[in-house]
Parts: C-alpha cells; structure tokens; sequence
C-alpha cells in the first residue's frame, strides 16, 4: 500500500496577505490559486522550494466559528516543522525578512531548530536533521 498526506489545511485570515507572506517572507511556492465560484472561496496551495511532498492549503476562515482558529490551529505547540538542507542560510535570510523567530537556534540530539512565527501566530520549527535521524534516513 501506497499513501500519503498531500495537503495540511491552515486557517487563515485574507488569502493575498498569507499568500504574500508565504512567497515573500518564507520563499514558498504558490503552486496552486484557483477560484471555485460555486462556492465562492479560492483553492490556494503553497510548498517550500524544492519541495515535493506535502503542501499547506490555505484556507481562508469562512465561518465565525472558525476565526478563532486562525493563528492558534494547535493550541500554542509548535504546529508545522520545515526541514531545510541548510539552517544557518535559512535561518539568516528568514531574519533578514522580519520572520520573528520566538526561540534561539539550538543544537539538539536531532540536529538544529529555532521556533519562529507565521504572519498570524502559529508557530514553526525551522530544522536540519542530522543526517542519521529516522525521517533522514527514510529519504536515502
């Protein structure tokens, strides 16, 4: 059996502001931006650079309920977890874009990560495995 996880949904507040911050602030790709009118919303996909494997669809909040959600999707942990071939680079350029990073670069028994924030809150871990980590080694 073959499977898996294509899109994570994340609440948002205005699909061109996020849209703007993940192109702009965090070099993703926008891979996909389609209106669907019978529903009177925009289908919007982002993806890290270089990245073939999971994307984030960005979601527009469309229901009072779910405007709470926007910005604390999973209840203030660290929600997404972007790898990087190169931290430092990635860390430095995402600093020199005004990403606000909540946690220091630290070197843990997994490799590098810093804690950073998106434009509405939820937060990020900015990582480089080390090369012997589980998630690594599946890649080879």
């Amino acid at each position: 059996m073959l499977q898996s996880i294509v899109h994570i949904a994340l609440v948002v507040q205005d699909y061109d502001d996020a849209i703007a911050f993940y192109t702009k602030k965090l070099n993703f790709t926008l891979v996909e931006d389609t209106y669907q009118p019978e529903q009177d919303k925009r289908w919007v996909v982002v993806a890290p650079p270089g990245s073939t494997g999971t994307t984030i669809l960005l979601a527009k909040a469309s229901k009072p309920e779910q405007e709470p959600f926007i910005g604390n999707q999973s209840g203030g942990r660290v929600f997404l977890f972007l790898n990087t071939d190169d931290f430092w680079r990635d860390y430095n350029e995402m600093v020199s874009r005004g990403i606000k990073f909540v946690r220091e670069p630290k070197e843990q028994s997994y490799g590098m990560v810093a804690v950073f924030k998106d434009l509405y809150g939820n937060l990020w871990d900015l990582l480089q495995l080390n090369d012997d980590h589980p998630l690594m080694m599946r890649a080879k």
